[in-house]
């Protein structure tokens, strides 16, 4: 099943741009949002597996964005939140690391391959949130 993803950029060109790329690769993209109320209807309807989120939404800001998407959403499944950037990570480092996106991707790097490998390395650190629900430390020896 593939990789569905949500886009939230308000460059009209780059989200062509990039749907275009990532479905080539193999990614889904459910939506494109160019601002954060687009995005929270989105992330509602559309049930992405991950939200790319540019940190610049010209009066928005990405990591207020994110924020809100974290603190809104309770969904069983909560997507996971990547900042990018046409950016470097090292002019955002601080911010970044206070929200609750859990990784940043410069637009540059922007692959399926990219997508894949921090959902890979997000899945290991959520698990716990997702596994161990219905786990049962007493076994009934009927």
């Amino acid at each position: 099943m593939p990789v569905r993803c949500l886009i939230v950029d308000d460059n009209h060109d780059f989200l062509r741009a990039a749907r275009a790329l990532l479905e080539r690769q193999g990614i889904s993209v459910v939506g494109l949002a160019s601002d954060g109320a687009q995005a929270q209807r989105s992330v509602s309807e559309l049930s992405p597996d991950v939200v790319l989120i540019d940190i610049d939404l010209g009066e928005e800001s990405g990591f207020q964005v994110a924020s809100q998407l974290a603190a809104r959403l309770h969904a069983p499944k909560q997507p996971v939140l990547v900042l990018i950037s046409a950016y470097s990570a090292d002019d955002f480092e601080d911010m970044i690391a206070d929200t609750p996106a859990v990784s940043f991707l410069p637009k540059s790097d922007l692959s399926g391959t990219a997508i894949r490998g921090i959902l890979a390395s997000a899945g290991s650190t959520r698990t716990p949130h997702t596994t161990r629900t219905n786990q049962n430390p007493q076994r009934d020896s009927r």
